[in-house]
């Protein structure tokens, strides 16, 4: 059956048509004993499982397993969780059946991670910054939990936003293409708020730098504007040495 980026591509995965073709065929199996096929990778597997379909469409693994062969050929978690959100992002399976399909597989890379990631994907968090905002910035740190793709009514019309602290009435939103300095985007902060709300909403801008090298500075910031914002801290703390962050 057709798997992998093949499979992919078929159902709607991938917009980009693969060079090779990806065949998946029971572990019993070995097709290319008579000579290497050109143009086609053959993968072997004791859970061969091929999707429903009528007689004459082409055998194809099921969307949540090709999205698991395509995380378990990934050369980066950041490039595997891609996979996970772009598949729920487009509709074409849940992380429900995606765990479904990971509980029937003995051996899977990255299980422990995939679970949790997986958890944040069925919350909102949809795309790889979005993860790492959370990880490293907002859990390691002991923040408050924030409303993913937040649902708001604004007069330019219905906006989803990233990271909404409703209580405290506060935004951080993701910008993976940002490539302003992050003390310029945190005095830019009351000018989104003039843009964007009426009601008192202050909105943040964080780009790739920010969760990953400058992520515990940031961290520190971000706790002051909750603490200042009506937040008492508790659960707030340092991820490590050298970090920033502090209770109290």
């Amino acid at each position: 059956m057709l798997s992998h980026e093949t499979a992919a591509e078929v159902h709607g995965l991938i917009d980009k048509t693969s060079k090779i073709i990806h065949i998946t065929v029971p572990a019993s199996r070995n097709p290319t004993e008579s000579g290497i096929i050109p143009g086609v990778i053959i993968h072997r597997s004791r859970n061969v499982r091929s999707q429903r379909l009528p007689p004459w469409m082409l055998p194809r693994t099921p969307v949540a397993e090709t999205v698991l062969d395509l995380v378990a050929a990934s050369k980066t978690f950041d490039e595997a969780y891609s996979w996970l959100s772009r598949a729920t992002g487009r509709r074409l399976t849940t992380a429900a059946m995606i765990k479904e399909a990971l509980a029937a597989r003995k051996r899977m890379r990255w299980r422990g991670w995939l679970v949790d990631a997986l958890d944040d994907v069925a919350n909102g968090v949809m795309f790889p910054l979005e993860l790492r905002y959370v990880r490293d910035v907002e859990r390691a740190h002991g923040l408050p939990t924030a409303r993913r793709q937040a649902r708001r009514e604004l007069a330019s019309g219905v906006r989803y936003l990233d990271n909404f602290y409703e209580q405290y009435r506060l935004c951080v939103e993701l910008d993976g293409q940002s490539s302003h300095p992050p003390e310029q985007k945190w005095r830019d902060a009351d000018r989104d708020n003039d843009n964007l709300f009426s009601d008192g909403v202050q909105t943040v801008r964080f780009g790739l730098r920010d969760v990953t090298v400058r992520r515990c500075v940031q961290a520190a910031r971000l706790a002051v504007l909750l603490m200042r914002r009506g937040w008492d801290g508790a659960g707030l703390r340092s991820c490590g040495v050298g970090c920033p962050v502090s209770p109290g």
